[in-house]
């Protein structure tokens, strides 16, 4: 592991954040590629894949983000709690802004109860933009965290922004069969299903790649961008994937899912962050 993160430590912060990001998609796209085994999963098991991806977003807000963002703080001589609260608001403003005007469906949700402005789109590309909106900001705090090591910032470590990329993409693949699986159900081929799955973590590696990028040029914003990047997972796991596995019978299965998740990265980070 030391040697993967001297690897990965030499390699310059935009091409290591590309790098990691794109790991996370792949998982993704390992997770879409699930439909070419099997026709359909049971409801059960998607949502307590869902309350996985709640799990491990929620606990990485704090150990990867919060955490830095608060020790950064005080080693920059500002008040501690202000660079993180005013971060940690504007990324859930940010993506409450995208959540109203993006027109989107959440996964289990009558088609009727789509969100975002008046649109005609199909059912299939509004479930696709949902789980988009998703991504952003987990390949943005990626991105960031690469960034500050580069930066030579302390609390900014490799094994840090490592571990962040090895928790998201452990939770996109589950993610990525939640999203292709409902599309196989609803008579889309295995092939297209595959693809859109796949599609909606895309958008990672770009949010990675301007984490990094922003940090490199403006060096003071990192504890600002990192509670950002927390305020914005925050705001995806209780305004959409939260509620996405209360839909049905199975919420005692989401809600261990849940804490399974935020388990393994509370152990990943502590262990290996």
């Amino acid at each position: 592991m030391d040697t993967l993160f001297t690897t990965i430590g030499s390699l310059h912060p935009v091409v290591a954040a590309l790098l990691a990001t794109t790991f996370t998609w792949l998982l993704t796209a390992a997770g879409a590629a699930t439909v070419f085994l099997f026709k359909d999963l049971s409801r059960k098991w998607l949502d307590g894949m869902l309350g996985f991806t709640g799990g491990v977003m929620v606990a990485a807000s704090y150990w990867s983000l919060l955490a830095p963002s608060i020790e950064m703080s005080a080693s920059m001589g500002l008040p501690k709690w202000m660079p993180p609260a005013v971060g940690f608001a504007c990324g859930a403003l940010f993506i409450y802004v995208l959540d109203r005007f993006v027109p989107h469906l959440h996964i289990n949700f009558d088609p009727n109860a789509r969100e975002g402005v008046p649109t005609t789109w199909r059912k299939t590309t509004l479930l696709i933009l949902a789980i988009t909106l998703h991504n952003i900001p987990e390949g943005l705090a990626v991105g960031v965290l690469f960034g500050g090591v580069a930066a030579g910032i302390p609390e900014a470590t490799i094994a840090g922004a490592v571990t962040l990329a090895i928790g998201i993409g452990l939770q996109n693949f589950p993610e990525g069969i939640a999203v292709a699986m409902p599309l196989r159900r609803l008579g889309v081929s295995r092939f297209r299903s595959f693809w859109y799955g796949q599609l909606s973590a895309i958008v990672e590696p770009i949010a990675g790649v301007v984490g990094a990028a922003a940090v490199l040029t403006m060096q003071p914003i990192l504890p600002y961008a990192l509670a950002f990047a927390a305020g914005a997972m925050i705001f995806v796991v209780v305004e959409e994937v939260i509620p996405e596995t209360q839909q049905d019978r199975f919420t005692d299965i989401a809600t261990l899912g849940f804490i399974g998740g935020f388990i393994v990265m509370m152990v990943l980070d502590v262990a290996l962050g």
